[in-house]
């Protein structure tokens, strides 16, 4: 049997969707990379302004080259078409790599270094995800780890991962908290 043969059949036999899984791609950067994820230049006030215009939020997906708890969002939680097409429905990806060098302006201006910028936001740990407020006025004079919405750290299996993205869609940060829009009911046939 040949390689690719195997490598399907062992992702069938670990219930992943081998359709879906083509889709992620892995980059010279040893990340796995969405096709729909946000193509950037890494200008933060700009991508949160192209996401609102196009009636969505701005997250950033901190990874790290060889973190299996990245790789597994990509090959389960992202495999699964109807979570993919909620998040990409309602969100700009901006995947960042945890110890990168590329420059990334700020929201305040300040152009820094992916990892200096992981810093100055205290992320910790990968896979990390930031969900940021629609409006450029709700970041105006916060420090930086205040400007979240929402901050996910860590693997988030599929239900949980999915609903979160849709406690930021829907704006539910503003009426209750995470743990109690998770436990509702009412929610889990929205999210």
């Amino acid at each position: 049997m040949s390689t690719r043969r195997r490598f399907l059949a062992a992702a069938l036999a670990l219930g992943l969707p081998s359709k879906t899984m083509a889709q992620a791609i892995q980059g010279d950067d040893g990340l796995y990379r969405e096709p729909w994820f946000l193509e950037s230049f890494l200008d933060l006030p700009d991508d949160l302004k192209t996401a609102r215009e196009h009636g969505k939020r701005l997250a950033i997906l901190w990874e790290l080259k060889g973190c299996p708890f990245c790789k597994q969002i990509h090959l389960v939680n992202f495999a699964d078409p109807a979570t993919s097409a909620f998040i990409r429905e309602r969100f700009e990806i901006l995947q960042l790599n945890f110890i990168g060098s590329r420059e990334v302006t700020d929201f305040d201006g300040q152009i820094l270094s992916e990892k200096a910028f992981a810093e100055k936001y205290g992320i910790r740990s990968t896979p990390t995800v930031q969900f940021f407020p629609a409006e450029e006025t709700a970041l105006a004079g916060k420090p930086p780890q205040q400007r979240e919405v929402l901050r996910m750290r860590g693997y988030v299996p599929p239900e949980e991962f999915r609903r979160s993205f849709a406690f930021v869609a829907e704006r539910a940060d503003e009426r209750t908290t995470l743990e109690d829009y998770l436990r509702s009911p009412e929610t889990a046939k929205r999210g």
